[in-house]
């Protein structure tokens, strides 16, 4: 299941980021975001969805939703 299709409020544990863009994979990782880390939607919006990891809140497009897999 990809975070895009994730229940808000559930924490997940991220499987995998399906993504060939090393760009995009060395953001995540800045963010805390990889494989074997909690991760939870806190609301969804139209356009994006706001996630937290670590202590921290971000707001990712449906696009980047759907290449994290939990």
């Amino acid at each position: 299941m990809t975070l895009k299709e994730a229940v808000e409020g559930q924490e997940y544990i991220i499987q995998n980021i399906a993504t060939d863009d090393e760009e995009l994979n060395s953001f995540l990782f800045s963010l805390g975001c990889y494989s074997g880390e909690p991760i939870t939607v806190v609301s969804r919006k139209k356009a994006n969805c706001v996630v937290s990891i670590k202590d921290g809140r971000y707001s990712i497009d449906n696009q980047l939703a759907e290449a994290i897999v939990v």
